[in-house]
């Protein structure tokens, strides 16, 4: 199978963590969507990464449906439980981390228009978002070890992943100081290869 993605998506950095996690054999082709010659909507309508291709040609879109469906290629070290309770939980992280990113990315894009264009009042409204989302993280992990109790799951992956891009897109953004229950996980997810690994570039 072949995974269809930037280096710097943090999205994409969700799924690579979940290859490495489950080591399952995959090939990079790193692709930005938002260069002029980029075919991504061939594999994805809504122009968007990652894309996972399957040795058959069919094509997965959306992080979380992509993670989904390598957690249950294998039976190794499972990140989401069975069902239930449990799964929703792990779920409603991993939407609470997405939603984070996305707040994050519309931030910064806003931003990257020319200044007498930009709309002060949306970045302000995105940041707020991941204050909001900030916050929630860190009343919910508590003193856990990880974000669902006991056990690494992927509701660390997906949080692990917004927390990487906050550092690398919106560093002012001084969230190990306010929170450091997110920053003692976030220095222990960092000690795993998966994501280790794969850790962005600055561009």
């Amino acid at each position: 199978m072949k995974l269809i993605g930037s280096l710097t998506s943090p999205y994409v950095r969700k799924a690579r963590i979940v290859l490495a996690e489950k080591k399952i054999e995959y090939e990079l082709v790193v692709c930005n969507p938002r260069d002029p010659g980029t075919d991504i909507t061939r594999l994805n309508p809504l122009g968007k990464v990652p894309v996972l291709a399957l040795d058959d040609e069919y094509t997965l879109f959306d992080s979380s449906v992509i993670v989904e469906y390598l957690d249950g290629v294998t039976p190794n070290n499972r990140l989401l439980p069975a069902s239930g309770r449990e799964r929703i939980r792990v779920k409603r992280w991993e939407a609470l981390a997405d939603g984070m990113v996305d707040a994050a990315a519309a931030a910064v894009l806003e931003a990257k228009r020319p200044r007498e264009e930009q709309s002060p009042s949306w970045i302000a409204r995105q940041r707020g978002k991941i204050d909001c989302a900030l916050e929630r993280a860190a009343e919910d992990l508590g003193e856990q070890p990880w974000c669902n109790g006991a056990a690494f799951s992927l509701a660390d992956v997906a949080l692990g992943a917004a927390l990487g891009y906050l550092e690398l897109r919106l560093p002012d953004i001084r969230w190990r100081e306010q929170y450091p229950n997110l920053a003692r996980l976030f220095t222990e997810l960092a000690t795993r290869p998966s994501f280790a690994e794969t850790v962005p570039p600055r561009d």
